[in-house]
């Protein structure tokens, strides 16, 4: 695991394409410490016209003013540089998100793609937690998100959701739009996911797999369906997955 920052408090933002949600986060528990605040993500979302809108969510927490803020993103982020740009505009792509998160709210800021700030939360107070070895925590909705961790330690920005898999991207088969998109029953969506996991426990052998995106709620539905050599659960922190797990992060490296 990465090194304790010493904070109890820390502050978090999820940035998606329909909206910006913010809260900050008890630490030590891995929860809100404050109601979530929502605003609708601008069209088009140019990264002129989402900074504000990140300094306008945080703006009413009362939170200590040297707290560095945790930014979840739907781009592979290297080193703060957005290097894709998911369902926001094009432009981000190359952009330095973190300096322009930082400047525009003057804290510390410390941005990662989201399905990794989701997965690391998951890891360290949900369904990964105390689990050694190979973690794979991915998100079914629009997409497929993936983030991997061993030994508890992040390996950032996998886009397992792009394998290829049948001349396919996994995603447009397997992810919960294609459920929708297609119609499928639960079965038959089942039979697409056992195909996507199947892969890719053929390449990574997780000791565990978790599932987690919007889905999750019915996973009662579809998990048992499947059959493959890991475990695999239902992610315990929902949408609230990717807010705490930014804080942590900022938390412990944007100092």
């Amino acid at each position: 695991m990465v090194r304790e920052s010493g904070r109890t408090t820390g502050l978090g933002v999820d940035i998606g394409g329909s909206g910006i949600k913010a809260a900050p986060v008890d630490l030590a528990g891995g929860a809100f410490a404050a109601e979530r605040v929502r605003q609708e993500t601008p069209q088009p979302s140019t990264p002129a016209a989402v900074a504000p809108v990140v300094a306008e969510v945080i703006s009413g927490f009362d939170v200590p003013a040297d707290t560095p803020v945790g930014i979840t993103f739907p781009a592979v982020i290297q080193h703060g540089i957005a290097r894709t740009a998911a369902n926001v505009d094009k432009s981000w792509i190359g952009t330095d998100a973190g300096t322009l998160f930082s400047e525009t709210l003057g804290r510390k800021v410390f941005v990662v793609n989201d399905a990794d700030a989701a997965g690391y939360a998951e890891v360290t107070f949900g369904a990964g937690k105390g689990v050694r070895g190979v973690v794979l925590v991915t998100t079914l909705g629009t997409g497929i998100g993936s983030a991997l961790f061993v030994d508890g330690r992040l390996v950032p920005n996998t886009e397992l959701g792009h394998l290829e898999i049948d001349g396919h991207d996994a995603e447009k088969k397997a992810a919960d739009s294609a459920r929708e998109r297609h119609d499928l029953s639960w079965s038959q969506w089942a039979k697409r996911l056992q195909r996507y996991y199947s892969h890719v426990e053929d390449l990574l052998w997780p000791d565990l797999i978790v599932v987690g995106g919007g889905v999750s709620k019915k996973h009662e539905k579809f998990l048992p369906h499947l059959d493959l050599r890991a475990p695999i659960v239902p992610a315990q922190l929902r949408n609230d997955a990717g807010i705490i797990g930014a804080a942590m992060l900022a938390a412990e490296l944007a100092d």
